[in-house]
Parts: C-alpha cells; structure tokens; sequence
C-alpha cells in the first residue's frame, strides 16, 4: 500500500528521465534559499542553485545527488525538476571535480578584468556540489 505521505516526483534533464517514482520529501537550493518540499506543499515554481538534492522515500531511504541548473514546478501531489544537470554521486568523477574548482578558485583570486567572474562562480558552485554529492 502506498504511503499517504507520498507524492510523485520526476526529475528531468535534456539526455534523460533521471528520476520517476515517489517520495515523501525532497530538499534543493534555490535562489531564495534551502527549500524542503512535502505533499500538498502550496503550488509555485522556483529556480534551482547549485547544491545537494535530497530524495527521501518510503522506509526513510534517502538518495542524494548533485543539482546544477534548472527550475522546478511544485504543485499539491507533483514535483517535477527541470535540470540542465544532475549526477548520482557514483556519475562524478571526484579528481575532475577537485581540478574544477582548483581552476575555478584560481580564476577568482586573479580577478582578471576580461574574466566572466559569474560564470567561474556557478563553475566552482557546480564543483563544490558534486565534491559535495560524493564525500
């Protein structure tokens, strides 16, 4: 028997359907701050910031992954996350993501002019959520 508690939940990115089922409760950054979402939550839509998304399910299993980009549609019994990127921790490569923020970091400290320096601040936001994801 389905739990009461429950409400479905798909998570979507452009190459795939990254998560279909249901869940008790999910958590995500927004720019608005750390948002926690559970069935019958008040319908709105909300931009995603970089960050561990949190899936707990039935019995308390949670799952973790790394959240970049997107927006997500919250209605009463449906949430669906619209990601320009999402990775299980077991898809990151750690060196690669330690190298990214290294890179990222570096760019920062020099504060160079012709730098884009929002753009190496979403790359080392990026970065810390996946080192995040797996650690």
């Amino acid at each position: 028997m389905a739990d009461e508690r429950n409400f479905e939940l798909e998570i979507i990115t452009p190459e795939r359907v990254f998560y279909k089922g249901e869940a008790v409760m999910v958590e995500f950054n927004t720019t608005e701050g750390e948002i926690g979402v559970l069935k019958k939550h008040i319908p709105m839509t909300v931009i995603v910031k970089p960050g561990i998304l949190t899936i707990t399910e039935e019995d308390d299993n949670v799952k973790e992954a790394a959240l970049h980009e997107g927006f997500v549609e919250i209605l009463p019994d449906k949430v669906t996350i619209m990601a320009e990127i999402i990775e299980w921790p077991g898809e990151i490569d750690l060196s690669r993501a330690e190298a990214a923020k290294e890179r990222a970091q570096k760019r920062l400290e020099e504060k160079d002019d012709d730098m884009d320096m929002i753009r190496a601040e979403a790359a080392l936001k990026r970065a810390i959520a996946r080192i995040d994801a797996v650690r």
